[in-house]
């Protein structure tokens, strides 16, 4: 016990010497103070009863509570390698922000990687690569009941809302993706004023309706009229679920809500704002596919999406099933890896809820194919892709554009603090606190985000041009290699094989994963019916 309360005895003696020197001198007044607040802080430890490590260590337990605040960042600046991932590593960050900044972005030495370890993925080469492809990297959406297809680039910026970004953020954000001629999603938080600034939205739509809100937070047919219509608004997208928290809603509390973010939502100030976990606008397959061709006809035949991250598999043929049993069918489906994850999330669900990006793009791309719809439907995927061989092998999978949320945060300048949902974000990037926004100067962090962009789209083409490819659109997983868990080298034919356009709508005895959940979905319920 005379060790645990050392420091703080010691400071009592200091204290007592000090006020005895007062005594000779007055110059032995500042260690006075100085050690009686010590010896103060130890008397509040010793009798306060929130902290055990305090009441058993006073004075030096406070050391415990120092060091775990500034643990990460003694991880990221002293101890992580260049590779290691939390969540992004090193390289990766890097890479960004030297793109982002348009300076030399080339590497010496050869790879840091272990290129014999289970896991390891590459593309295959051509030995007659093509000399010249084009930059103009872009996606045609929209499918037959479309009237104002969109022709998107390749690489966009995904769901990001105002509120959980600074204005500066979003400005810049948008500013970025007109200079450089690509997509922002506006993220479920609705369009705010900082989205003003001509750059292409989807304008996404979250289970809180924010935008086409009505008073009871249900859906208003008349406000989302009038926000469709806004000629920036390309596209829209009704978000299911995301990856960083798959299934569940929010409560965005009175105090947090600003004039700004009220207007921008379209919810009174000084009352909760919630966002249900599920949406009330439908709630079976049928009435899905009923509400999207509902959006469609009133945003003027614009693209309309969903935005899902793969949970029960089953639930997800259902919505196939309903597009055939109804004939409507969305111009896109967005597929969010579990890995996403600008929005804060309790960890259970952050770390353990939803399906990883590949496997989920793996399984929406030939539950298409085998129902026949994968024509009429362009697929988005987003999930952790920051450089150019992470958009080619996804597009590779099935995907046909790319979306990036932290990607681009990077090249705002964000430094991985993850102190996103403490209003306290260093780089003035996720906060409200405008003393803190006021760091991001949107002009030169608009540039960098057209560079990051315009950068990222050339590396890709680049690596086409190596594969023998004319158009990035045009990989396959045969360019792909990568070695398993045994350390054997499989292709990507074998990992993620197209399956047969069609096959879910014959009999047969095939690919039985597919063929038992098709068996047990239904159009008219999202639950199994017996």
């Amino acid at each position: 016990m005379i060790k645990r309360y050392a420091t703080f005895g010691l400071a009592v003696v200091l204290t007592a010497l000090s006020l005895l020197g007062m005594a000779f001198s007055l110059w032995f007044l500042p260690a006075a103070l100085i050690f009686g607040a010590v010896a103060a802080l130890g008397v509040w430890d010793v009798f306060q009863r929130r902290h055990s490590i305090l009441r058993n260590y006073p004075v030096l337990g406070h050391m415990r509570f120092v060091f775990e605040g500034i643990r990460p960042e003694i991880r990221q600046y002293l101890i992580e390698s260049d590779s290691d991932e939390e969540p992004f590593s090193r390289d990766e960050r890097s890479l960004v922000y030297q793109r982002a900044k348009d300076v030399e972005d080339k590497r010496p030495f050869g790879t840091k990687l272990d290129v014999y370890g289970t896991d390891f993925a590459w593309m295959t080469h051509s030995i007659v690569p093509v000399a010249h492809v084009t930059t103009n990297a872009r996606v045609m959406i929209g499918g037959p009941d479309c009237r104002q297809p969109y022709e998107a680039s390749i690489y966009n910026i995904s769901a990001m809302s105002f509120g959980a970004l600074s204005p500066n953020a979003i400005k810049a954000l948008n500013e970025g993706a007109k200079r450089g001629g690509f997509a922002h999603n506006t993220g479920e938080g609705g369009i705010s004023r900082y989205h003003r600034q001509g750059g292409d939205l989807i304008y996404q739509i979250g289970s809180g309706y924010f935008g086409c809100r009505a008073a009871d937070g249900t859906f208003d047919a008349g406000r989302f009229v009038v926000t469709a219509a806004d000629p920036q608004v390309k596209m829209i997208e009704l978000k299911l679920s995301q990856g960083a928290k798959p299934g569940h809603g929010g409560v965005l509390p009175a105090a947090k809500i600003s004039p700004e973010i009220a207007e921008a939502r379209g919810i009174a100030m000084g009352a909760d704002c919630v966002s249900p976990a599920a949406h009330s606008a439908f709630s079976t397959p049928i009435e899905m596919m009923e509400f999207i061709a509902q959006l469609r006809e009133e945003a003027g035949g614009k693209p309309v999406g969903f935005k899902l991250c793969i949970g029960h598999r089953r639930e997800f043929m259902c919505i196939a099933k309903a597009m055939l049993e109804t004939g409507i069918t969305p111009d896109f489906i967005t597929v969010d890896g579990k890995e996403g994850g600008t929005g804060a999330a309790p960890l259970e669900f952050a770390n353990h809820i939803g399906m990883p990006l590949e496997q989920g793009l793996y399984f929406v791309h030939n539950t298409l194919l085998g129902a026949g719809l994968r024509d009429r439907i362009r697929i988005a995927a987003s999930g952790k892709l920051v450089t150019g061989f992470e958009v080619a092998r996804i597009l590779a999978m099935g995907a046909d554009w790319v979306n990036s949320a932290r990607g681009f945060m990077f090249s705002l300048g964000c430094i991985q603090a993850q102190a996103c949902h403490t209003n306290k974000c260093p780089v003035g990037i996720a906060t409200q606190d405008k003393s803190l926004a006021r760091a991001l100067d949107t002009d030169d962090k608009a540039q960098r985000v057209a560079n990051f962009h315009h950068n990222t789209v050339e590396a890709l083409v680049e690596m086409a041009a190596a594969a023998g490819l004319t158009d990035p659109r045009a990989f396959l997983p045969h360019h792909f290699m990568q070695r398993d868990h045994q350390g054997q080298m499989i292709s990507g034919d074998e990992a993620y094989p197209y399956l047969p356009a069609g096959f879910l709508l014959e009999p047969g005895e095939d690919y039985p994963d597919y063929r038992a959940r098709w068996g047990r979905a239904r159009a008219e319920s999202f639950g199994l019916v017996a």
